[in-house]
């Protein structure tokens, strides 16, 4: 197979940033995308309704005219969101899921939930009106290793939540575990992943191997080999609880390449041909389409996007950089040959 056509898909997990960036990286999304779900963690954080629509609107405001993409909002938690804020921001359509970062777990997630029982009343309610909740699923216990983080929320949080609220609506975003699609695999309809392409491409061996290298760290971090494998075998299966999610999540190269690098990958602008690649090594293209286009508006509720969009086998060179409205950034897979790219859009 040379070409393959799929609905036009959707990303359920972006990070588009604000300012100026968002001018920059915001056309790469919605280009290709019809919806994309937007992290809400800005400085401030996206915490209430009126925030969000706010942000939305600055992100129209950097869409290219005609792409048809629309940005599917989230409420950042914290220890005092307000359940009636929430409730009100859904029904009035502004708000399609709410999201859960614990405190300290990730990029400007400083204001984020301290202990999981301090939101109990917010996500009693999204339970009952059968709002998503998207999870960052990662406890930040200094005391456990940074890549046994994903497991041990599981078992300490996630599971005893679903025990307490067996009707939440949860995405388990960025899974990088064999624990984390066991997990889905075994829970019920209610429970969903998404799945990067940089976690199905790289292990840890990419970050540590050669030297620090900086541009293939993110949180969650990669993890080993085994863990990879598992992720590969989950997004390729067929199933409809794991879909499309790129955690893009642009930062200045100087802001990566410093003493303290910031946790991100920004993969944006191939992210589409990079899932293919996985899907097209592990013999699996005809199932391309439902986890890039079908599960997650299934998950979500939403109809599929009418628009198409066809690949075509052919070498396509990455640069080394881009530039966001004046600000230098690192893609993912710089400097490489991806074997497809996009051939047409309708």
């Amino acid at each position: 197979m040379n070409t393959i056509t799929i609905r036009r898909p959707d990303d359920w997990h972006v990070h588009l940033r604000d300012g100026d960036v968002l001018t920059g990286v915001t056309p790469y999304t919605a280009r290709v995308f019809g919806r994309a779900i937007v992290m809400p963690n800005l400085v401030p954080p996206v915490t209430t309704a009126a925030m969000a629509d706010d942000y939305r609107r600055r992100i129209m405001a950097a869409v290219p005219a005609g792409s048809g993409f629309t940005p599917l909002m989230t409420c950042y938690l914290t220890d005092s969101t307000s359940p009636v804020d929430v409730a009100d921001g859904h029904a009035a359509g502004i708000f399609t899921a709410a999201k859960l970062y614990p405190a300290g777990a990730t990029t400007n997630s400083a204001s984020g939930v301290t202990a999981i029982r301090n939101i109990y009343p917010v996500l009693e309610v999204m339970q009952r009106i059968g709002m998503v909740l998207c999870v960052h699923g990662e406890v930040t216990d200094p005391e456990i290793d940074i890549f046994d983080r994903e497991a041990v929320f599981i078992d300490r949080v996630l599971a005893p939540l679903l025990r307490d609220m067996p009707g939440l609506r949860v995405v388990m975003e960025h899974a990088t575990t064999s624990q984390a699609v066991q997990f889905v695999e075994g829970a019920g309809d209610n429970i969903a992943a998404t799945i990067t392409p940089q976690h199905l491409h790289i292990n840890r061996n990419a970050m540590l191997v050669g030297g620090i290298r900086p541009h293939a760290y993110c949180l969650p971090v990669a993890k080993r080999e085994e863990h990879r494998q598992a992720l590969r075998r989950a997004a390729t299966g067929g199933s409809g609880k794991f879909f499309l999610g790129t955690d893009s999540a642009p930062h200045a190269k100087h802001m990566k390449e410093s003493g303290c690098g910031c946790a991100g990958i920004f993969n944006a602008p191939h992210a589409l041909e990079s899932y293919l690649t996985v899907f097209d090594q592990e013999d699996a293209l005809d199932r391309f389409e439902r986890f890039a286009s079908l599960a997650g508006p299934a998950f979500y509720r939403l109809p599929v996007n009418e628009g198409t969009i066809t690949l075509v086998r052919s070498e396509q060179p990455v640069p080394q950089v881009l530039d966001a409205a004046g600000t230098t950034i690192v893609p993912f897979h710089a400097g490489e040959t991806i074997g497809w790219k996009i051939l047409s859009m309708n």
